[in-house]
């Protein structure tokens, strides 16, 4: 439900230190509701989150969005576009303060054709961002949609994040009213 990466993390981190990129790979701020991506645009930059969460959304031509995913720390956005020269899919947008360390298509385009190291990392990034949307597809069909809001509650807690019934519904896949019905479900079985 919260995707997290700390090896890759660590992996730019390491490189955003060294002498030939600590003046390259970046920290920048976002605050709650900046958008870091633009679902249809050019893709700019490739972005690895150091911290924080944000919602990948697509926004469909009904106007609807459905999140596929809450991505945080190591989680990187962009790369795809990049290398398959589309523009951005979906729109990723802070819901927490959000550090992100924002890599130039330059430098990203550079490792990809120097960097083994690099290769291999992203390869593992990419290999297991395919498994977790295989899991929750079928995690989607397998269970209830109070089994999945019960997740989710779950992951607020925890996280200390507050998602909005708006977004809880995007990611579920079901609409508000729904949405409602089912807390309301998970509430009586409490």
């Amino acid at each position: 439900m919260l995707r997290i990466n700390i090896d890759f993390l660590s992996y730019i981190e390491s490189l955003a230190q060294t002498d030939v990129f600590n003046d390259k790979i970046l920290l920048q701020p976002y605050k709650p509701k900046e958008v870091l991506l633009h679902q249809g645009d050019p893709v700019t930059k490739v972005i690895v989150i150091k911290e924080g969460i944000t919602k990948c959304y697509i926004t469909e031509e009904n106007g609807k969005e459905y999140i596929p995913e809450f991505l945080s720390t190591g989680e990187i956005m962009g790369e795809i576009e990049f290398i398959g020269k589309k523009n951005c899919l979906c729109s990723v947008e802070a819901i927490t303060p959000v550090n992100a360390y924002i890599i130039p298509l330059s430098v990203f385009e550079h490792l990809l054709k120097t960097d083994i190291t690099f290769n291999n990392t992203l390869l593992e990034v990419e290999a297991l961002r395919v498994f977790h949307t295989s899991e929750r597809a079928s995690f989607q069909q397998l269970y209830t949609v109070e089994h999945a809001l019960e997740k989710l509650l779950e992951l607020q807690e925890k996280e200390q994040v507050h998602i909005s019934k708006e977004d809880m519904a995007s990611y579920l896949g079901i609409t508000t009213r729904t949405l409602n019905r089912a807390l309301k479900k998970v509430q009586d079985e409490e």
